[in-house]
């Protein structure tokens, strides 16, 4: 006889955002099953060997986490997390030694952009109050529903007007990146790079209303982390996450995909496995709750049936827009090192395998071309590939003890990426641009070939590179093509984030919440921030109760008539 299987939670999705909330939960002593569709959890957070001795990044490559109350809280060291963190001060000081990549060589920063970006960022603050800024934007629920959002409740403009009071004016929450930018900081290309930084890491630099959360994005990476990547890559970074889950007792199974969340009665009761399940049984329950780690359109438009939700609210999923930015991703395998030209040899980058960055950086006026293509247009790219703008990873970010290739005599400069249209707004369907993959992987290296001078065929092995709608195969949660998923604009920003209906992470179906990276808030790359902001929410409907090792957002507001998150 087939034993029923029972759990307080079942996630849908082990991926990190899946799995960390499985750790939290099972640490604080709930029974949980994490169902993976894959033969391998890890989601985006994942390394791929598509010939022996060569390893990709396909999605996620630099740690955005560095100020996750996780690592603490879940102590993922005892479960072989390790990072080479690159020191804050001496990242900033290297790249303005290097200056700014523009079609005429390496704009230099001034002491002014440097001063402005580092106030800005909170390194002048006496303590620094960087650590708080970027809690308070990302590791933090939005408010409950009941309390009107203003410029001094907002958790990063409390921030600012405690630290660094002559930041704070209100008009912050009517600015873009830009309007900050213009105000604090002196040189074009310097805002244009970081601009960019922040429109490939969650909310973008043009974006109204955004102003802190799109200078956060940017600075978690830049300032925080270091431009880090952790020791055997964001994948190494997941084990130790799903280590911790194992450790305390979660259930993790892959290869079972779910094919309808049960709802009974009003309520989501469990799962139903797709008959292609590695599982006998193919109905798993859930006694507290069941949370959807998957997209919020599959989530609604596929898991829950029709006559589960109203029709105004699926339309609504329906028609949230996945304009986030969709990522084509390269890797370049060659007979020898990539060199850049002459003009890119500044200080820093003077040798094979050390130019890094965005290119280029001369106007917001190439930024703004690229923005029309890939957010107003459909169909292929229409950027001329000499201004097209890309961002490439150093080679040298990797240890020699941890290289990406280890064929003798060949090379590996990975990943090199570009935003492009979304997939799901090809007018020849989504998957028009994998038609014409070799055609645009040559448009991309004429880009690269701009600062790189032996981006050739002579040179070139091998050109690997996953599409966009590629990626959201590889990884169902991945909508849009890309971890940002649905836009970080002000309109979809937390409190309003995918939809307000369900910004608290909670959804109408009494016991379904949401725990996905390209829907939930903040989205982007802030990795065990959802995670943790779901665990308020959790807390708050009395369906779970950590230990002493947990503690909330200092600017976390209780919701009225729930139990609070902060311990008594």
């Amino acid at each position: 006889m087939i034993q029923e299987e029972r759990y307080d939670f079942v996630i849908v999705g082990g991926g990190p955002n899946g799995t960390a909330l499985a750790a939290y939960l099972a640490k604080s002593g709930a029974s949980v099953c994490v169902l993976e569709e894959r033969p391998e959890a890890g989601g985006a957070c994942e390394n791929t060997e598509p010939i022996p001795g060569v390893r990709i990044t396909p999605h996620a490559m630099y740690m955005y986490s560095g100020p996750s109350p996780g690592f603490e809280q879940l102590e993922l060291h005892k479960y072989g997390f390790r990072m080479d963190w690159s020191p804050q001060s001496e990242n900033l000081a290297d790249q303005q030694a290097r200056g700014v990549a523009t079609t005429e060589g390496m704009s230099p920063i001034t002491d002014k952009d440097a001063m402005g970006f580092a106030k800005l960022a909170g390194m002048l603050g006496n303590p620094p109050f960087i650590k708080d800024l970027l809690r308070a934007t990302f590791w933090c629920p939005p408010h409950p529903p009941e309390v009107e959002v203003t410029a001094e409740n907002i958790p990063y403009m409390q921030v600012y007007k405690q630290h660094q009071p002559d930041v704070w004016t209100e008009e912050l929450l009517d600015m873009t990146m830009f309007d900050l930018m213009d105000e604090h900081l002196e040189t074009e290309p310097f805002k244009v790079m970081h601009a960019m930084v922040a429109w490939y890491s969650g909310a973008a630099g043009h974006w109204e209303g955004v102003a802190i959360p799109a200078f956060a994005c940017d600075i978690t990476l830049t300032m925080y982390s270091g431009i880090s990547v952790p020791r055997g890559g964001m994948h190494g970074y997941f084990h130790s996450i799903i280590r911790c889950a194992l450790a305390h007792g979660a259930v993790v199974r892959t290869c079972c995909p779910v094919d309808e969340i049960i709802v009974e009665n009003g309520r989501a009761a469990g799962v139903r496995l797709r008959e292609t399940a590695t599982r006998d049984e193919k109905r798993i329950w859930a006694n507290k709750a069941v949370v959807s780690a998957v997209d919020v359109k599959q989530t609604f438009l596929k898991l829950v049936g029709p006559r589960h939700l109203g029709s105004s609210f699926r339309k609504k999923v329906d028609e949230i827009s996945v304009k986030g930015g969709s990522i084509w991703v390269s890797h370049l395998l060659t007979r020898e090192p990539l060199i850049p030209r002459p003009k890119f040899k500044a200080p820093g980058c003077e040798n094979p395998g050390e130019y890094g960055g965005p290119y280029p950086c001369d106007s917001r006026e190439i930024y703004f071309e690229h923005v029309a293509d890939v957010d107003g247009r459909r169909g292929d790219p229409t950027v001329p590939p000499e201004r097209l703008m890309w961002i490439a990873t150093q080679s040298t970010r990797f240890r020699e003890t941890d290289p990406q290739c280890t064929i003798p005599g060949v090379y590996l400069e990975s990943p090199y990426y570009v935003l492009v249209p979304p997939p799901e707004y090809q007018p020849d369907g989504p998957d028009a641009l994998d038609k014409k993959k070799e055609e645009i992987n040559a448009y991309m290296r004429k880009a690269f070939s701009q600062v790189i001078e032996n981006v050739d065929d002579d040179n070139l092995i091998m050109h690997l590179a996953n599409t966009p709608y590629e990626s959201e195969f590889r990884n169902t949660g991945l909508i849009g093509g890309t971890w940002c998923g649905t836009r970080h604009c002000d309109d979809q920003w937390a409190e309003n984030r995918p939809l307000s209906e369900l910004a608290r992470y909670r959804t109408p179906v009494e016991g379904l919440y949401l725990c996905n990276q390209t829907a939930c808030h903040p989205g982007g790359l802030c990795h065990m921030a959802i995670p943790y902001n779901l665990m308020h929410i959790l807390i708050e409907d009395g369906l779970v109760e950590p230990g002493k090792w947990w503690y909330p957002s200092p600017w976390y507001i209780p919701q009225d008539g729930k139990i609070s998150a902060i311990p008594r």
